[in-house]
């Protein structure tokens, strides 16, 4: 990892008011250093700090994702209720889940229509609304 994916890296977690410890520093270097938005699963961040050479546990990239959602950094998308993918784009956007690859892209924001969603039960409110949209080959 190169000096300035760590400085990029410092910063973002500065400006959400989070402790750079080293493993914060690596691993967000890794999500935002180049400049472009990833999805990742904990595992995929965890197999690409190791091919950096980077000393971090698999429970420690997925303490460190969990912190990133918590402040706003990323936010966290379910696939399959089970399957988690972490996204540095934490604008409003739907997504593509590619079935046979279990790969999640961005979709065009701008060909999604949302006319109307079911009104809140009484006592709650609509946090956010996710929209994935599965994909797989045709045969």
């Amino acid at each position: 990892m190169t000096l300035q994916q760590n400085d990029i890296g410092a910063t973002w977690l500065a400006r959400a008011g989070l402790r750079p410890t080293r493993q914060r520093v690596t691993l967000a270097g890794l999500l935002i250093g180049d400049g472009q938005h990833r999805h990742v699963t904990a595992e995929s961040l965890f197999d690409a700090a190791k091919a950096q050479g980077e000393a971090v546990s698999l429970a420690t990239v997925y303490n460190t994702l969990r912190a990133f959602c918590d402040v706003g950094l990323m936010q966290e998308v379910t696939v399959d209720g089970s399957k988690s993918y972490f996204d540095t784009n934490t604008h409003d956007h739907p997504h593509f889940y590619w079935e046979d690859e279990a790969r999640l892209t961005d979709a065009p924001s701008d060909q999604l229509v949302i006319s109307r969603v079911p009104d809140a039960p009484e006592g709650a409110e609509i946090a956010s609304v996710d929209v994935v949209i599965r994909l797989r080959r045709k045969k």
